[in-house]
């Protein structure tokens, strides 16, 4: 099957990057949310981030304007649904939220179509079972930020079959990307290696071991990390982080996946992290 037209779902940090990943390798891109705000703030990041690429040098502004003119956005799902090749789904964490978008984007999208999601932790085969083809539905979880980081894991669900898989593979490595192939369990390889260090960092502090600049200086000059792990939340969100360790708590029933006390009182506090102005550390 031929991939032409890819539908993005959700223009948020990682969704936008994921539109403009696919839209700079040659694909015709529609970008998705439910606002038009939030399509605007989508499509102005995917500018803002092209536009560096002219300062740097690294492109002329006639391939920006090219690359761009083939991303339009909308709030109608049913028109992005319908022309869909391929559709990506990058909304919110939560799985009612991410079941009831696929059982939408069944009814609507073309018979032909792949469902992939960017889900981070959650099972691909609990979404896939949702649908009439759940030999379609697959796991594309890209990296943030989504234009810089080449890995992309790729999460067979129970009934994917073998040539959606090929084809996602073939299409990550279009992108420019390293596909790794990953089997569903609760935060695939990525997340349930990383989640657990961070949830750990966490507990450093929260229990008075170190503080939170020699939590990050420890990690980065003493075990080579380009960010410490409580940077590194910041910048994913700690709501996304505590989302993930209930995942795996969960679905593992595990007590070393319990979420830190210290994680959840921040998040009930608004301490997001970047995006809320303060987590860990504070920002302007």
């Amino acid at each position: 099957m031929s991939i032409k037209h890819v539908t993005v779902i959700g223009a948020g940090q990682m969704g936008s990057g994921i539109a403009q990943v696919f839209a700079q390798s040659g694909f015709e891109v529609t970008v998705l949310d439910q606002q038009e705000a939030f399509v605007q703030k989508g499509l102005s990041s995917i500018e803002k981030n092209l536009a560096r690429q002219v300062e740097k040098g690294r492109s002329t502004q006639e391939e920006i304007d090219s690359i761009l003119s083939r991303v339009t956005g909308t709030t109608d799902l049913k028109m992005a649904a319908t022309k869909a090749d391929l559709v990506v789904e990058a909304i919110i964490e939560q799985m009612e939220a991410k079941v009831s978008l696929f059982q939408q984007l069944d009814e609507l999208c073309p018979a032909h179509t792949v469902l992939a999601s960017n889900t981070s932790s959650l099972p691909i085969t609990e979404i896939a079972a949702v649908t009439k083809r759940p030999e379609k539905v697959i796991g594309m979880h890209f990296m943030n930020p989504v234009p810089v980081m080449k890995l992309v894991e790729i999460i067979r669900g129970l009934a994917t079959d073998q040539e959606t898989y090929d084809l996602v593979e073939q299409l990550s490595r279009e992108l420019g990307k390293h596909p790794v192939e990953v089997n569903d369990f609760p935060g695939f390889v990525s997340n349930r290696i990383l989640m657990p260090m961070i949830n750990e960092a966490i507990y450093t502090v929260y229990e008075g071991v170190a503080t939170p600049e020699a939590v990050d200086d420890v990690m980065k000059l003493g075990m080579n990390h380009p960010m410490g792990p409580l940077t590194l939340a910041d910048f994913i969100g700690l709501d996304t982080c505590l989302y993930i360790m209930e995942t795996l708590h969960e679905g593992f029933g595990d007590s070393k996946y319990r979420p830190c006390p210290l994680l959840r009182k921040y998040v009930k506090a608004g301490w997001l992290g970047r995006k809320s102005g303060r987590g860990f550390y504070v920002y302007k």
